[in-house]
């Protein structure tokens, strides 16, 4: 009687290494999202933060849902320890907007210049994210409810300061993504010279 034996195979997108890697970058992201800095002196209360950065390696390495996931779990975190759910709220929209497009393009073209262009394209979508959760979920908080309070300050505050807030975040990606992406990166994903 010959003996048949059932393979098990694993079904995990992610290997260990890949998981601890995530389980790192939230961490980071988490802590990075308390070092705040004033970049716009006409705003100094709205300040930049590079929290996005370690959620865009991990979507640039593993791919739009971990690199959201990143970011999710550090804005979470951040409104946690500081009770501004608003502000998580609004962090999560344009985490997704920022992280989701960019990590997608860099997917589909996985290079350099796909790189850029998707951070670019995330840099637009978030600014855009950013005034509609502002529109939206920080309306009655943070302007009475009055969207005429709002609306003056879109063009001179809201904009500058997110596409300032999007080109940092850029700028800091590529550099360190291109420094770390042969560590981090699936060794079956790694293209020599165009990480």
């Amino acid at each position: 009687m010959s003996e048949q034996y059932n393979s098990i195979s694993n079904t995990n997108i992610y290997d260990t290494r890949q998981l601890v890697t995530m389980a790192l970058m939230a961490a980071l992201a988490a802590i990075l999202s308390f070092v705040e800095l004033p970049i716009f002196p006409m705003a100094p209360y709205l300040k930049y933060d590079p929290s996005l950065v370690p959620s865009m390696v991990t979507g640039f390495a593993y791919g739009a849902g971990p690199g959201v996931l990143v970011g999710i779990v550090a804005a979470l975190i951040h409104g946690l320890i500081t009770s501004n759910w608003i502000g998580a709220a609004i962090n999560i929209l344009v985490t997704i907007f920022f992280i989701a497009p960019a990590a997608l393009v860099y997917k589909k073209k996985h290079t350099l210049i796909g790189g850029i262009l998707g951070l670019i394209l995330g840099v637009i979508l978030a600014m855009a994210a950013a005034i509609l959760g502002n529109a939206t979920i920080a309306l009655s908080a943070y302007y009475g409810g009055d969207i005429h309070a709002l609306l003056p300050i879109i063009l001179p505050i809201l904009v500058p300061f997110n596409l300032m807030k999007g080109g940092l975040n850029s700028i800091l990606t590529i550099i360190i993504y291109k420094t770390i992406s042969n560590l981090i990166t699936p060794a079956k994903e790694q293209v020599k010279g165009k990480q």
